[in-house]
């Protein structure tokens, strides 16, 4: 799979992922929960489905957030796998965060 340019990631952020940033090679986002045991209740759910992808985030947790970038590191860079684990995450997200 072929990385993305800058300015496909860029445009792609801002039309379908606004919540996420491009930082260096990855796309980042921070997420905020009420405790530990929803941001753990979290990343077990997004486990679950990178497991199904082969696709695994760069993530961190302390105590109620949850920090997380993605890039494809056989491609060194963004691919379209990113973009779609980044909209799973995203669905996720709005199952916890009410």
């Amino acid at each position: 799979m072929k990385a993305l340019t800058k300015d496909e990631v860029a445009s792609y952020l801002a039309l379908k992922l606004k919540d996420w940033t491009f930082k260096k090679d990855a796309i980042e986002r921070d997420f905020k929960f009420k405790t530990f045991v929803e941001a753990f209740s979290f990343m077990t759910a997004i486990a679950l489905e990178v497991e199904k992808m082969d696709h695994h985030p760069d993530w961190s947790n302390s105590y109620n957030k949850v920090s997380i970038a993605l890039s494809t590191h056989t491609a060194n860079g963004i691919t379209q796998k990113d973009f779609d684990l980044a909209e799973k995450i995203g669905s996720t997200y709005k199952k916890y965060a009410q």
